[in-house]
């Protein structure tokens, strides 16, 4: 199929009944699909397709006209430097995490070796971001979904070859597989919505990312609230903890990481919107 018809019928199809084609939602499908820039589908229209390609486009196509998100229907999602594969089992990984990301790069600075220990790491993305731009001497990523586990272990491969020896993988729920060590760095994206709030979500988070990813009890705060407090015990002398949050969540996870003496400077950082997204603290000397 020519690529200008493709992109005809896609377009409609992604619109709906009665709606302008969505020609713009066809474009990026495209151009996802055959891992191209966003303006190559509309630079050669002209160009065939294979029938297995074309395929493979329509039923992209097909998925997201039902409601699935773009990333799930290519089955790949862009963070930082990284191409990585995902599917329902994981979350889609999103600018605010790799904002997470940045912070700690920046707030480890230059200085090499240590652990560093992504908690609930879903698709990998925290942890391989960590192992392929930062310097440490092993980054260990946990999470209590052995299926996803297993696609941050096939997510493996879109690190350089020779960072893979530093990463480590451990199935288990929050702090739980990595007791007994000591990191420079702990790191998370923890569940932390509230079950009560399913229904303000938009239909394609609430339909179809994972719950066990997206939830927490105690009115969001119970994965927040089970990092912050074992933390101390495993971070090494001016060790950080770093983790994304709820906005509306911001002041109780300050007070939480503030009435644990262990933990020094403990603020909340924003993120490019102006949202309070982010606690930090430091490890106090042992």
């Amino acid at each position: 199929m020519l690529i200008a018809d493709l992109f005809t019928q896609l377009a409609q199809q992604l619109a709906g009944p009665g709606v302008p084609p969505a020609r713009a939602d066809a474009r990026d499908l495209i151009a996802a699909m055959l891992d191209r820039p966003k303006f190559w589908p509309t630079a050669n229209q002209h160009l065939d397709l294979d029938q297995p390609t074309t395929q493979a486009i329509q039923l992209a196509g097909t998925n997201m006209a039902n409601g699935m998100p773009m990333q799930y229907a290519v089955g790949r999602a862009a963070f930082r430097h990284l191409d990585l594969r995902i599917d329902q089992r994981v979350l889609i990984p999103r600018p605010e995490t790799e904002m997470l990301v940045e912070l700690v790069l920046g707030l480890t600075g230059t200085g090499t070796g240590g652990i560093a220990i992504d908690i609930g790491t879903g698709s990998g993305a925290i942890a391989l971001a960590l192992a392929a731009e930062g310097r440490f001497e092993r980054v260990i990523a946990t999470d209590v979904s052995p299926d996803a586990l297993a696609v941050a272990q096939a997510n493996l491969a879109a690190i350089p070859a020779e960072k893979h020896a530093f990463v480590e993988f451990r199935l288990g729920n929050l702090l739980e597989p990595v007791s007994g060590l000591l990191a420079r760095a702990i790191v998370s994206n923890p569940p932390y919505i509230s079950p009560s709030e399913r229904g303000d979500l938009p239909a394609g988070v609430r339909d179809w990312e994972p719950h066990l990813a997206l939830f927490s009890e105690e009115d969001g705060m119970a994965a927040i609230r089970g990092i912050v407090r074992g933390a101390a015990d495993l971070l090494e002398p001016a060790g950080l903890l770093a983790l994304e949050i709820d906005s509306r969540r911001a002041t109780l996870a300050r007070e939480c990481a503030e009435t644990d003496s262990r933990l020094r400077d403990v603020e909340i950082r924003t993120d490019l919107t102006g949202r309070e997204r982010f606690l930090v603290a430091r490890r106090k000397e042992r």
